[in-house]
């Protein structure tokens, strides 16, 4: 029997334009609007949060909070009406948007002029926690939020040399009554600590670059990471809190500057330099589709709960895929 044909990769459902510079974080927040479809947020090189109607496929808000500094991260609270917003002007703002409000409630002063994304954990709690990157350019800053409570900072053994922090992703296992944090470092590690008790439970050397963004599947205690060089990793944790390389693949063109994996765990998605959108399915890691409409460096992606993924990139637009429908 023959082999089947590949089918050549399709074009964007839609694409956004208006950002007036760089995109450099995505964020969906689910349950919207009417229709059901997501709102999406983007942060811009130029210090503003755009919201996007996917209905109409324009800017509904402009966020303008962060002094005309890049915005790294995005992220909404489980209530669904509070946004936070990560900028290079050194500042964490958490915004009210319930009942058309756009209004800046709150603030955390940030240490580090890093690149490192924030992370939350938050199940619906009027308490939630935050981690950030830390005042010593090796630290992590581990808050108690909205108290902004300090429960630790979180520092590798002198010898150890890490380097920054890149990225994080919080996360409490069913398994665990502590909070987990997983950290990818600047010399190529990926380090699994337990927040409670301030220790590090594994640590494995994964790149030879730094890493550049990671992401997690709890329900198969399975991560993928992605750095400057040409590496993805995927990785596993057993029982024992440890982490051990479990299967590499090596990509076209270096630099992943974020990996993502659709909430129904059935495929990922990185953001490449070499300006294109890599798939791969997460159980086999195949490659699935290079999607090459971008004419610059891919920064970051999302997927929403539905399945659409969106791409944001230094060409200024936002591109907006229907791939692989959920089932």
């Amino acid at each position: 029997m023959a082999a089947p044909l590949l089918l050549p990769p399709p074009d964007p459902q839609f694409v956004l334009r208006g950002t007036q510079s760089p995109v450099h974080a995505l964020h969906f927040r689910e349950g919207a609007q009417a229709q059901g479809r997501p709102l999406l947020f983007s942060g811009s090189q130029g210090g503003l949060v755009h919201i996007w109607s996917l209905q109409t496929r324009r800017a509904v808000t402009t966020l303008d909070g962060h002094g005309g500094q890049c915005v790294i991260w995005l992220q909404t609270l489980p209530q669904g009406h509070q946004l936070l917003s990560q900028g290079r002007d050194l500042r964490l703002c958490l915004w009210d948007l319930a009942e058309g409000r756009n209004t800046i409630v709150d603030s955390v002063r940030l240490e580090s002029v890093g690149f490192c994304r924030s992370a939350i954990l938050a199940e619906g709690q009027p308490r939630w926690m935050l981690a950030m990157p830390g005042k010593g350019t090796d630290e992590i800053q581990i808050l108690e939020m909205p108290s902004k409570t300090s429960v630790c900072t979180l520092k590798l053994e002198a010898d150890a040399k890490p380097g920054m922090p890149m990225c994080l992703g919080l996360w409490q296992a069913n398994c665990s009554p502590h909070p987990l944090l997983l950290a990818g470092y600047e010399d190529g590690s990926v380090a699994l600590w337990d927040v409670s008790e301030q220790k590090v439970c594994s640590r494995i050397a994964c790149h030879e670059e730094p890493v550049m963004g990671l992401d997690f599947d709890s329900q198969k205690a399975r991560g993928v990471s992605g750095s400057a060089g040409k590496v993805l990793a995927v990785w596993s944790l057993d029982g024992q809190q440890a982490l051990q390389v479990h299967r590499t693949h090596e990509l076209t063109n270096p630099g992943v500057a974020e990996v993502t994996i659709r909430p129904d765990r059935k495929i990922l998605a990185t953001a490449g330099w070499d300006h294109c959108v890599r798939v791969f399915h997460w159980q086999t890691m195949r490659p699935l589709a290079v999607l090459a409409f971008h004419s610059a460096t891919v920064q970051c992606v999302a997927f929403a709960r539905d399945g659409l993924l969106a791409a944001g990139s230094k060409d200024q637009r936002i591109s907006l895929w229907s791939l692989y429908p959920r089932t």
